[in-house]
């Protein structure tokens, strides 16, 4: 009898064994599905970000293109008026130097 009543213990603890063995590998799966769900989600966020990031980067080119044409024209505008401003400054002193000149050469010093 106490042949039997260690079969039955023997069975038990396989039956157990084998029952601890589902539940492990059931865990494992929820682990894994779950480990892959993050990753899923994690990438969907990723993507989400770089369509974000991206929009707003061609947002900013696109005023900053469109202000360099407005700045180039500024800019431009600018240097011919200054350009116009020395051109007028040196007409009107011209003579003048030209006088200087002509006088500091036909001065002669010993």
């Amino acid at each position: 009898m106490e042949s039997n009543s260690r079969q039955g213990g023997i069975q038990l603890l396989l039956a157990a064994e084998q029952e601890a063995q589902h539940i492990v590998n059931a865990a494992r799966s929820a682990k894994l599905a779950r480990l892959k769900q993050a990753k899923d989600e994690a990438e969907k966020e990723v993507a989400e970000h770089r369509a974000r990031m991206e929009a707003e980067f061609q947002r900013k080119v696109a005023e900053t293109s469109g202000d360099s044409g407005l700045n180039v024209k500024r800019l431009e505008q600018e240097t011919n008026a200054r350009i116009q401003h020395l051109k007028s400054v040196t007409s009107s002193i011209s003579d003048d130097v030209v006088q200087m000149l002509l006088k500091h050469v036909n001065s002669v010093k010993n």
